[in-house]
């Protein structure tokens, strides 16, 4: 064999060769296409399937725009609201200590009507003790003479007394009974009070 027939036959075999992995190439990019396909139509069917949920949302969306639109005019009313309530709380705590003010007040006014009154009836209970004291002193003096007329007494001459002769003077000397005053204070206005 010539150098050019074998040149022609390893080109020949290497020319088989390159066929083959073009061949097998092709196998393998054939599958690779295949799935790709397949993974393609698996996208579209998830495509389809969500082209329906999209709408619904779209939908939703667009019946929410107007309730949007209506929702800023419900918050400056909201904001009106809450700032009116806000001055009528204000002027509810005005209301709270203008009463406060007038319940002190009136405390105040309470005390002074409780010590005008403390006053008026200590004076008057005074004035009954007074009026009091002097018919008590009397009632006091005549059961004193009452007590004193029913005692015994001895009545001796001055003489007498004299011309004793060594005669014991406690023996002989006049047994007076005595006239004992008891005092009983009479109440003072603040212990008439406090019962």
């Amino acid at each position: 064999m010539s150098p050019i027939q074998i040149a022609l036959l390893l080109l020949a075999v290497a020319g088989v060769w390159a066929i083959v992995e073009i061949a097998l190439t092709l196998r393998k990019t054939r599958t690779v296409v295949d799935s790709l396909d397949k993974t393609v139509n698996d996208l579209n069917n998830t495509i389809a399937e969500a082209q329906p949920v999209v709408a619904k949302l779209d939908g939703a969306v667009d019946e929410l725009t107007p309730a949007l639109a209506q929702m800023e005019p419900l918050l400056k009313s909201s904001k009106t609201a809450v700032d009116a309530l806000t001055s009528n709380l204000v002027e509810v705590e005005a209301v709270v200590r203008d009463i406060s003010e007038v319940t002190g007040s009136m405390a105040e006014a309470s005390n002074a009507v409780s010590s005008v009154t403390d006053s008026a009836a200590g004076a008057v209970q005074k004035l009954f003790n007074k009026v009091k004291a002097p018919a008590a002193d009397a009632d006091r003096k005549l059961a004193a003479a009452a007590a004193e007329a029913e005692q015994p007494t001895e009545r001796v001459l001055i003489g007498e007394d004299e011309a004793a002769d060594g005669a014991d003077v406690a023996q002989n000397s006049v047994a007076k009974p005595a006239q004992y005053y008891t005092y009983t204070p009479s109440e003072t206005s603040e212990e008439s009070c406090d019962e």
